[in-house]
């Protein structure tokens, strides 16, 4: 494509450029928002299930054993993995709002289901069907915030996106303190069927479909609308040709090409494997320390209420940290930011592994761990979405977080063995410093490759 001096493409059609004399009709930060809402179901279903376990172990109709229950549990993992894994494809076909929606609605659906689960095979079922509608919000949320923020303010806007996950956790913790022994298990399980009637239809009236699908897809008149109303500059390389565009042709840049190919050949298949092992690391650290930390420092001495507030503060800290990081990923770059908030973790960890810290200490540690673990998880997943083009993105962020969920069954499967072998309190929290390690190598040996991204609109 040449640029006119009018700013027109080949074929005629005014675009937008970041020299715009009107402002957009429509503000994406509406649609960040949106994604917000959309991603604290998450964060409510990761903290939601160890605040039931309790009640599970104790219903006698279905005589659960620990054992049992940690297996239900991993179910949903196990649908997060085959669902994050199939976006990629799935936005390739349908696109991203509808996936969004479906997959929105379907983990919604199934939390009632839960709730109303007759038995534990069937509650197995429904938890793993669940995990493939959540598995499918995540990366496609994550996709469509950096698609519609600027590319100064991407991390940022991701990390302010993903930071409902860790208000989702924080809700559930508090609604269980306050409602779990009025409304019992079913019950809270039964509030994650809420975006139903809240976030579907708010996603169906505001959420637009990702200008980057409707262009591979050729419809680029329903692209430029979307565009025009949220002020996004069109990328260069997407936009058909002259020829094409008089002889009303569709070019191979309109043409779907194969995503996941694209991001395992090459330089590319090096950054996938160790964007891979980073979010191994990282939800090693989020799954294994939301779901054990509580009893880990139960063991240490420390009472359950106060057991309870940690977990409260690592999810604060997370907040907070990732605000302020994401800020410094967008300034001097993802690498150093997400490689400091891995090393955070594992050094707040080997400290809390001392077990000689002061009360008000530990909570500060505590918070630290919950921006190096919860924190770094979000950094990893900025570093990904602004590392791959818009074309690869929601494919790359499916792939790298659904081979991530391996960290999440290995943490919470060894956390359990690690309670059970009745180890010192030095290792069992020096122990989780491992994957800060791992995560650290990781992202700063992912190969330096500036990739062929689109200008988004200032939110």
């Amino acid at each position: 494509m040449n640029d006119s001096p009018t700013g027109l493409t080949a074929n005629g059609r005014q675009t937008a450029s970041e020299n715009r004399t009107t402002r957009p009709r429509k503000s994406a930060a509406v649609v960040i928002l949106l994604c917000f809402v959309a991603i604290v179901f998450d964060g409510y279903d990761l903290v939601v299930y160890g605040a039931i376990v309790p009640s599970l172990l104790q219903y006698q109709a279905w005589g659960l054993t620990p054992v049992q229950t940690g297996a239900y549990g991993s179910y949903a993992l196990a649908g997060m993995f085959v669902g994050a894994i199939l976006v990629g494809y799935l936005t390739d076909v349908v696109g991203r709002r509808k996936v969004l929606l479906v997959s929105i609605s379907a983990f919604s659906l199934l939390m009632l289901a839960c709730a109303l689960a007759p038995s534990p095979e069937l509650f197995g079922l429904f938890r793993f069907l669940a995990g493939l509608g959540l598995g499918g919000v995540i990366p496609t949320a994550i996709a469509v915030t950096v698609e519609f923020s600027a590319a100064h303010r991407r991390n940022f806007n991701n990390a302010l996106m993903f930071s409902g996950y860790a208000v989702g956790g924080i809700m559930a913790a508090l609604l269980a303190i306050l409602l779990l022994g009025a409304i019992g298990f079913r019950g809270m399980l039964a509030i994650g069927g809420l975006p139903l009637i809240t976030v579907v239809p708010l996603l169906f009236f505001l959420l637009p479909e990702s200008p980057a699908y409707l262009r591979a897809r050729g419809r680029h008149d329903e692209a430029a609308r979307i565009v025009d109303d949220y002020g996004l500059p069109v990328p260069k390389d997407d936009t058909p040709t002259e020829a094409a565009a008089a002889a009303g042709s569709v070019t191979e840049q309109t043409k779907t090409p194969n995503r996941l190919r694209s991001i395992l050949t090459g330089r590319w298949a090096i950054a996938t494997a160790l964007f891979c092992l980073a979010g191994i690391a990282g939800q090693t650290l989020v799954y294994g320390l939301s779901t054990w930390m509580p009893q880990l420092l139960v063991l240490a001495g420390y009472s359950l209420t106060s057991s309870l507030s940690f977990l409260l503060t690592v999810n604060i800290g997370a907040v907070v940290g990732v605000l302020v990081s994401s800020r410094l990923a967008d300034a001097f770059g993802p690498r150093p930011v997400t490689a400091f908030a891995f090393l955070s973790s594992g050094a707040a960890l080997l400290l809390m592994a001392t077990g000689i810290m002061p009360l008000w200490v530990m909570y500060l540690l505590v918070a630290v761990v919950g921006f190096g673990s919860i924190g770094a998880q979000i950094l990893v997943n900025g570093f990904v979405a602004t590392y791959f083009t818009d074309a690869t993105r929601a494919t790359a962020l499916g792939v790298t977080l659904g081979i991530g969920r391996i960290g999440a069954v290995l943490a919470i499967a060894g956390g359990g063995v690690l309670v059970a072998a009745e180890l010192g309190t030095f290792t069992n929290f020096a122990v989780w410093s491992i994957a800060a390690l791992v995560g650290i190598i990781a992202v700063l040996t992912v190969p330096r490759m500036k990739s062929a991204r689109a200008s988004s609109p200032t939110v």
